[in-house]
């Protein structure tokens, strides 16, 4: 009978492994947020040049980061109300620039990691959003970072991130709006593929 129940435990810890992640139990903000900077530093660690960031480092990160960001929303909080005028078409292409803009302004700054620490509080709640806080630990300097994350049929996701109380997306809506009453939402897309075009080359220079 034990033999029995040890087989069957084993054969639905199995089924459970192979199942997908939806259906296992869905995970709170706090562990999003810590599972993926955990998952970021595992890919930072393990890089052979700790200077650098490869092209396959930032596969891995982008892998990651698709996830657990909600890329869709920062964009739209990024560029404000004329989000709601622009097309599907429009609103896509803004999304796939603005995931690269991110991915190489922030992820270039992710080559300095040298293993700092990392302290998470629990998270706070307000209806379907939510927001984890936490504190960069290095040497004697102490850096907050706050996390804010928005509840979605598959699961919390991150939109913004507050480092020493300044909002990413805040500073981006403010640089944008400024680029539009100059050139347009037209003039605003120009201009940030024409930057991550640079960031891009740049990457490739190092």
């Amino acid at each position: 009978m034990q033999s029995f129940t040890r087989s069957f435990t084993a054969a639905l810890l199995l089924i459970l492994a192979w199942l997908p992640a939806s259906v296992h139990a869905e995970e709170g903000p706090k562990a999003v947020v810590v599972n993926t900077v955990q998952a970021v530093i595992d890919i930072l660690q393990q890089r052979q040049d700790k200077k650098v960031l490869s092209e396959p480092d930032r596969q891995a990160i982008r892998a990651v980061l698709a996830d657990r960001f909600d890329f869709a929303e920062m964009t739209r909080r990024s560029i404000g109300r004329p989000w709601r005028k622009l097309s599907a078409a429009k609103r896509k292409a803004f999304i796939t620039t603005f995931t690269q803009l991110m991915e190489y302004t922030y992820g270039n700054r992710l080559s300095s990691y040298h293993g700092q620490k990392i302290e998470y509080a629990d998270a706070e709640f307000k209806k379907k959003r939510a927001r984890v806080k936490s504190k960069v630990i290095d040497n004697d300097k102490v850096t907050p970072v706050e996390y804010r994350l928005r509840h979605h049929k598959s699961g919390w996701k991150i939109y913004d991130v507050k480092i020493e109380g300044v909002s990413m997306i805040g500073t981006f809506r403010k640089d944008f709006r400024g680029v539009m009453e100059r050139r347009g939402i037209d003039g605003l897309y120009d201009a940030l593929s024409k930057k991550v075009a640079k960031l891009i080359e740049k990457s490739r220079r190092n």
